[in-house]
């Protein structure tokens, strides 16, 4: 088989590929008389075999052409598949979540809209990918509070089969001004949007915390302080002043990454706020009726991170990095959430972009990220046998010389397939992108077959 026709059949599935359309052609001309192909008619022979031999070459330039546009596959990587989710929008759209849903459905979101918290038409849209189709539904919208932006989304499938979803609605088109919102789902079919039993503002209460953070703080500028410009040193007199008022430590805490459910049945929401540039984790016991917040993860600079768990219980957050430090910036805690660590970083760069993880079914961890300490053109995912200790492993899916593919959200389903979602920015527009592929893909080197 042809490499063009590897990869038509890799994105239509075999019987609409140029080479199945070929093979099933007597039996099109059955169907469709209309296509004049003259089977049975030995004088035609030759008309028939010419009008196959155009019909081939014409689908394979409409599976070229699309694949060009929106798959990316490589017949070379048997075991990624990858297409967008809808073709590329003029729009603001940007986030997403993902989840694979008891039946081996898809369900994929995201926000759209003129721009980001400055843009009131902001909304949070939708698609499914039914188990075995190569496409998405088209999108629709899933939540929206009318004048005001919601933005990053979520998604989350809890040990009971309910759906999440999570997001924030901005107040006055200012980061600092949001507040996170939740729905829960029981019924959820494609391709309508899920039946919301639950829906509600997480409100939290963190304790005071403007002493111990303007202490971390220093520490953490001691080392810049003959470098700061005038400039710089204004904005960290606010931050110090903004520390210590309790509508800023309320205020402002959006998501980004999943929770991680514990095996306590406690849920653990990432949160993050762009006040301060720290992490917080909203932590409910009781599937949702309350929250309370954790102590911040103080790290200036550490935000959206996502959080995995070791055989003995240790809950290691993974945070994108709005410093100058280049680096994944990483925390642990030994007590399911309630206090963190030192955040420090770890040896894999990031050039202030999101990461999203998963610990697989085997018990090893994956993180998705732009494993680069400038732009967003690369994509990459690393794989850890050790718990986040090492990371030998990497592969990317996306290795341009332009463009922004960035924000992942990753999943794996029943089936043992890793799912992940991203924002695919390019210069004809914005779409969602999504790739499938095994592990076996993540341990074959990268450029083989």
């Amino acid at each position: 088989m042809g490499f063009e026709a590897q990869k038509a059949r890799k994105l239509f599935g075999w019987k609409t590929t140029a080479v199945g359309i070929l093979n099933e052609s007597p039996r099109l001309a059955k169907a469709s008389p209309s296509l004049n192909l003259g089977f049975g008619d030995r004088t035609r022979k030759r008309e028939s075999k010419i009008m196959r031999k155009k019909l081939v070459y014409n689908c394979l330039l409409m599976c070229i052409a699309w694949t060009s546009f929106g798959s990316n596959i490589d017949a070379a990587e048997p075991d990624v598949l990858s297409e967008l989710v809808f073709p590329l929008n003029p729009k603001h759209n940007h986030a997403p979540g993902i989840v694979e849903c008891p039946n081996g459905d898809l369900f994929a979101s995201w926000y759209r809209g003129a721009g980001e918290r400055q843009a009131d038409d902001v909304a949070v849209y939708a698609a499914w990918k039914k188990r075995g189709s190569v496409v998405w539904t088209e999108p629709f919208v899933l939540a929206d509070t009318p004048g005001f932006p919601d933005c990053n989304t979520a998604l989350f499938m809890d040990r009971d089969q309910q759906l999440w979803l999570f997001y924030p609605t901005i107040l006055a088109n200012s980061w600092e001004s949001c507040l996170t919102n939740y729905k829960v789902a029981k019924q959820f079919t494609a391709p309508e949007s899920p039946r919301w039993i639950r829906e509600a503002m997480i409100l939290l209460k963190p304790e005071d915390f403007a002493e111990e953070a303007r202490r971390k703080l220093d520490i953490e500028l001691e080392p810049y302080q003959e470098k700061l410009v005038p400039k710089t040193v204004e904005n960290i007199r606010v931050l110090r002043e903004r520390l210590g008022e309790k509508l800023y430590q309320r205020l402002g805490w959006q998501p980004r990454c999943k929770p991680t459910q514990l095996p306590s049945g406690r849920i653990l929401l990432p949160l993050y706020t762009d006040t301060f540039s720290i992490s917080i984790m909203a932590i409910t016991d009781d599937s949702g009726a309350t929250w309370h917040a954790s102590k911040p993860l103080f790290g200036f600079g550490n935000i959206q991170p996502t959080v995995l768990r070791r055989n003995n219980g240790t809950l290691v957050a993974y945070m994108r990095e709005n410093g100058v430090r280049e680096k994944v910036r990483v925390a642990e805690s030994s007590d399911e959430g309630e206090t963190w660590g030192h955040v420090g970083v770890c040896e894999l760069p990031n050039p202030g972009a999101g990461v999203d993880g998963i610990r697989l079914a085997n018990g090893k961890w994956l993180l998705v990220y732009n494993d680069t300490t400038k732009g967003r053109n690369r994509l990459a995912v690393s794989l850890s046998s050790d718990e986040g200790l090492t990371w030998p492993v990497t592969r990317h899916l996306e290795d341009q010389p332009s463009g922004s593919f960035h924000y992942p959200a990753v999943t794996q389903g029943s089936d043992g397939t890793i799912h992940t979602i991203y924002s695919y920015f390019v210069e004809g527009g914005k779409s969602m992108k999504h790739a499938a592929f095994s592990e076996s893909w993540l341990t074959v080197t990268e450029g083989k077959n």
